[in-house]
């Protein structure tokens, strides 16, 4: 819950030029509260960063305040849909059954949910962290369409805590969540303190296709050095 559309636009004012010379085979996208994504959209249109939004509904329309669906996002151009976040989760009641809904709201509007899973601090402690990310990734894709979805592992201990996971072991992780895949091809991102400073060892670990970055892509000259990673 970031950024007003003027705060957006002079964000792209900088980070947009820094992208000058980014290998076009990196997908650069930018999921943002609703508020902003139709001005955001005009702005990006025909360039290589593409929009996400933060949620989607399960339901075409109906008498859910607060919420939002499919159609609204496609009319703006989006392509990108956050499902399952833990902040979702541990704010909003969001559970793997719901999340799993809103996986497939998004991929009848033809949009790709990056589907979020993660174990707490406790969890992790208690060694039940292979046994919570396969049953979040189990329920969350059912009856899911596995080549139109990308999978972001975050450790809730390490966001927004400075408490990164070591690449090794995000990459241990993300390399059990694979085996769980009837599409071993999938995409699967690692988020979770990720930032310019560490933003190069975890992009050396094989398992791991791409970054879910939070604080850290506020900063425009920040957020640019994570994406033109080396």
């Amino acid at each position: 819950m970031h950024k007003t559309q003027a705060e957006a636009q002079e964000f792209l004012q900088v980070f947009k030029p820094l992208l000058h010379d980014t290998d076009e085979s990196r997908e650069v996208v930018l999921c943002i509260p609703f508020t902003a994504l139709g001005t955001m959209s005009k702005i990006l249109h025909g360039s290589q960063i593409q929009l996400g939004a933060q949620n989607i509904h399960w339901e075409e329309k109906g008498a859910y305040t607060g919420e939002i669906a499919g159609d609204m996002l496609t009319e703006m151009g989006i392509s990108y849909v956050v499902v399952g976040h833990s902040e979702r989760r541990q704010y909003f009641g969001e559970t793997d059954e719901t999340a799993n809904l809103r996986v497939i709201a998004a991929q009848r509007h033809r949009l790709t949910p990056i589907l979020c899973v993660g174990e707490t601090k406790s969890q992790r402690d208690a060694g039940e962290t292979e046994t919570v990310i396969i049953n979040q990734v189990k329920r969350g894709l059912v009856d899911v369409d596995q080549k139109n979805i990308v999978i972001a592992y975050e450790p809730i201990w390490a966001i927004g805590t400075g408490d990164t996971c070591a690449a090794t072991e995000a990459n241990r992780v993300i390399g059990v969540i694979r085996s769980q895949l009837s599409n071993p091809d999938m995409s699967i991102l690692y988020g979770g303190s990720v930032n310019p400073k560490n933003i190069d060892e975890i992009m050396t670990q094989p398992e791991i296709d791409g970054a879910l970055v939070g604080g850290a892509s506020l900063d425009p000259t920040g957020f640019a050095r994570i994406v033109n990673y080396l």
